[in-house]
């Protein structure tokens, strides 16, 4: 059984100047889960060809769905307080969609970068390529996404320097740069008798576990060892009137103070989600600093399961156990760090910190949701992935157009109702169908946008 899917398209590839050409046959998404054709020797110059692209519609369902959620939570959720981001601790459906996003790019890089490899691309060609991506996706997200035409004129002194394409920019560097350093060409060849072959897709990449380790415990002592002024040392709470108001200015502990204190006050996000319930006045940014070296630790576990899909890619049954291991183990990690309650725990969930048990959870259900969708539509074809499928493999020009255009009709207009979420849920589904609808056009067109 082959797994992966043929997949026909066209693409339009991103250059520097913002100019595009369209061809006949790529991968289309951000996140390749093949390879694409480009001109290594200079990675800001793309060139089309026709070649024999492979993908998972599993993953590019997957993508779909959680982009397809993240617009209509964006546009508001109708008005529904589990479509809202968590004031502070815990978990609503909001949270989930960008860990799940976070996560796809982990699996996509590992199915990438492997096929580059093969196909003989140099490791310094792929390094001047993720270099090129995570460049563009930072400067989309810092001047095409932090700002729109509602804003109005655009203040350096008050300019936000995180955000969501920024984080995902470093995140896609980092795990993409340990796969160009670390990753196997010739996968089969560690299919021996030894002890460890049944675990060789953890045995095998053993400094990659080293680093990401280096990192979570990084995360730990800047979390908790880090001397923050007027508060205690690992503080995780909201500030302002949370825990009885005894440390008002100190929202977000370590990590809002070295935001703080890198960035400047002005240039972090001035209206966090604790704002309003906990009287806070303090910015604190959600797409802060320390919190993308868990957005890096959860693309690692993405990558983990891209690399038990390459390594067990003959039996699917290997690579589902392998994914609900994986996903019992983060689980039982989850409980233990929050004892299984809101606020009461060592290490509580919390999305504006980007928590390790929320790393762990996340993941937890990453793997889940990417175990189910596999089984479903790669291994016994139930579902073809429809719609999702197709803003999945336009990621990045649904993402940056219901950014910039969500403010407008026919996506949003004055509403006159709000006794109820009747209108509010109307207007926010049929701005999302609009943009799912949009994906279906240019998949029928043959037209992707790529960088």
């Amino acid at each position: 059984m082959r797994l992966p899917l043929k997949v026909n398209s066209a693409i339009l590839h991103l250059k520097p100047n913002g100019a595009g050409v369209k061809g006949d046959h790529a991968p289309p998404s951000l996140w390749t889960i093949m390879d694409y054709p480009q001109d290594l020797e200079n990675p800001g110059r793309f060139t089309v060809e026709k070649p024999k692209s492979k993908r998972l519609r599993s993953l590019d369902t997957f993508r779909g769905l959680s982009l397809t959620l993240m617009v209509f939570v964006n546009f508001g959720g109708g008005g529904y307080w589990f479509f809202e981001h968590a004031p502070w601790n815990g978990l609503t459906v909001a949270d989930l969609v960008m860990p799940w996003f976070v996560f796809i790019i982990g699996t996509s890089v590992a199915l990438a970068f492997n096929a580059m490899l093969k196909k003989g691309v140099h490791r310094i060609q792929l390094l001047r390529k993720l270099t090129w991506r995570t460049i563009v996706l930072f400067v989309i997200g810092a001047f095409f996404l932090n700002y729109g035409p509602v804003d109005g004129p655009l203040s350096w002194r008050w300019a936000r320097i995180p955000g969501v394409l920024q984080r995902l920019a470093f995140t896609y560097f980092t795990v993409a740069l340990m796969q160009t350093c670390f990753s196997k060409k010739n996968i089969q060849k560690y299919e021996t008798s030894d002890w460890w072959t049944p675990i060789r897709d953890v045995v095998i990449y053993w400094p990659e576990w080293i680093m990401i380790t280096v990192l979570e415990t990084v995360w730990l002592c800047l979390t908790f060892l880090l001397p923050v002024p007027g508060c205690p040392r690992g503080y995780l709470g909201p500030g302002g009137i949370g825990d009885d108001g005894k440390y008002p200015n100190c929202t977000g502990g370590a990590a809002g103070y070295i935001d703080k204190y890198l960035l400047g006050s002005n240039h972090v996000y001035q209206y966090p989600t604790c704002k309003t319930l906990y009287k806070t006045t303090e910015p604190f940014d959600p797409e802060g600093i320390l919190g993308t070296i868990n957005s890096i630790v959860m693309a690692f576990f993405g990558l983990q399961a891209g690399k038990i899909i390459l390594i067990y890619r003959k039996s699917p049954l290997s690579i589902l156990k392998r994914f609900l291991i994986w996903a019992i183990l983060l689980g039982i990690i989850s409980a233990v760090l929050t004892k299984c309650t809101q606020d009461e725990g060592f290490i509580p969930i919390n999305k504006n910190l980007w928590s390790l048990s929320f790393v762990s959870t996340l993941s937890s259900f990453s793997f889940i949701m990417l175990g189910l969708m596999f089984y479903i539509i790669d291994v016994k074809h139930w579902w073809n992935g429809q719609p999702f499928i197709f803003p999945g493999m336009n990621s990045i020009l649904i993402y940056v157009g219901h950014s910039l255009l969500g403010s407008y009709f026919p996506f949003n207009w004055e509403m006159k109702f709000w006794t109820s979420h009747a209108e509010p849920l109307f207007q926010d589904l049929l701005g999302t169908s609009l943009w799912v609808f949009i994906a279906y056009i240019l998949y029928r067109k043959k037209f992707f946008l790529k960088i």
